[in-house]
């Protein structure tokens, strides 16, 4: 797709910067933008988010996925709530990097209803239709076709969290009777979707702290529909270093299938498991 320059400097895109340095450094996932004349795609390994948020077939054949994968993988069953929750951040990962990679690079704010998104995980690829965005006053995208200026960087992060709630909350909608959890364990979900996702791309660009500070401005446990913090914290490794780690919001549930094996940031792991886990990644990366 050919995207022409409407104002001397300014790319047409506001987003497309964003979504080119998230493929450089992550190679898992790829965001392709549609004109306002393309279909989203659909068929083929293909999903979009608004049928996702349906809860009808095409969840079913979502969840087919994950539920594969854990008899292949794990050789056992998992509980179908369980499946619902891999399936759920396998979306939900992925879908929050949309909105705000392009904060955190650039102070743009996409929004990206249902309808405007499909998903086709077996090729780690998204599609997106950005028809409005918010930026700051002195954002030289400020001319461009569906911007709404917004006045300073706390108004910026009242549209991620609204950007994000308006893209979330319809699949939260879909997975929710499929998952045994309420609400607000859904929401916490989502808070942690939200912070695991940008914090892994900032280390990725080198900015893992600055990303650490700023998720903490962004989820600061107060702003409703979302439950919890950013949750980060600090550990001590044996050789004095630190150890930024967080505590989820929500549990994964990837226990039911390893007890002994629980994430680093999972509430059930213990700050001398973490320090251990976390010194040993360290190492292998250093």
């Amino acid at each position: 797709m050919t995207v022409h320059t409407l104002f001397p400097g300014v790319a047409a895109s506001p987003v497309a910067d964003s979504y080119a340095r998230l493929g450089e450094v992550f190679s898992g996932l790829r965001i392709s933008e549609l004109t306002d004349i393309e279909q989203v795609p659909s068929g083929a390994g293909w999903v979009g988010a608004k049928d996702l948020a349906a809860g009808g077939a095409a969840l079913d054949a979502f969840l087919a996925w994950d539920n594969a994968q854990v008899l292949r993988d794990y050789g056992q069953q998992a509980r179908p709530d369980v499946i619902a929750s891999f399936g759920l951040h396998r979306y939900a990962w992925p879908a929050c990097l949309l909105i705000t990679v392009p904060w955190f690079l650039h102070r743009r704010v996409p929004r990206v209803p249902v309808e405007d998104v499909a998903f086709h995980r077996a090729l780690g690829r998204m599609t997106v239709r950005v028809r409005e965005f918010a930026c700051l006053p002195d954002d030289p995208a400020a001319c461009l076709p569906g911007a709404r200026v917004v006045p300073d960087e706390e108004a910026l992060r009242a549209e991620v969290r609204a950007s994000v709630a308006e893209h979330l909350g319809p699949v939260l909608d879909g997975f929710g009777p499929r998952m045994r959890r309420g609400k607000r364990a859904l929401w916490g979900m989502a808070t942690d979707e939200i912070v695991e996702g940008l914090w892994y791309i900032a280390h990725l660009v080198g900015e893992e702290r600055r990303a650490m500070s700023e998720l903490e401005l962004l989820l600061p446990g107060t702003t409703k529909p979302y439950a919890g913090t950013a949750g980060f914290r600090e550990l001590t490794g044996p050789n004095g270093e630190s150890l930024p780690t967080r505590d989820r919001a929500s549990c994964c549930l990837f226990y039911t299938l390893r007890p002994e094996d629980t994430c680093v940031t999972c509430p059930r792991t213990c700050d001398a498991e973490r320090v251990r886990k976390l010194s040993e990644t360290a190492a292998a990366t250093a």
